[in-house]
């Protein structure tokens, strides 16, 4: 990786430390719904054996499928923050050239490259 896009994904996984704003207002407006969202994460995130990396970029994957360009952009950090490289992110948007198709691949491709560029 270029040091230039490291500095861009370290970026990128700084803006991990705080939610979104929507998020935060919602969860603020509804906490009880907003706890009980993060317990469900929890649980679906320990109930297997998949590990961290693996889990992100399933999630990625689960994103762009449904062409959730916000949720993309989420799981691209998370990706990032687990330790996936900007390779590995990648490599998930390629895969879905064949199921998505080239166009849909391509405006995921965009929302990634949102992430990793900064």
């Amino acid at each position: 990786m270029k040091p230039k896009s490291r500095r861009k994904a370290r970026s990128a996984v700084a803006g991990l430390s705080r939610p979104p704003k929507r998020f935060q207002e919602f969860t603020r407006r509804y906490p009880e719904i907003g706890r009980a969202y993060e317990a469900l994460a929890e649980a679906t995130q320990s109930a297997g054996p998949l590990d961290s990396k693996t889990r992100c970029l399933v999630k990625l994957a689960i994103a762009a499928g449904s062409w959730r360009e916000g949720a993309v952009h989420s799981h691209a950090r998370r990706a990032l923050a687990a330790g996936c490289s900007p390779e590995e992110i990648r490599h998930v948007v390629l895969l879905a050239t064949t199921t998505l198709g080239f166009p849909s691949m391509m405006a995921v491709m965009t929302w990634v490259e949102d992430v990793l560029e900064g």
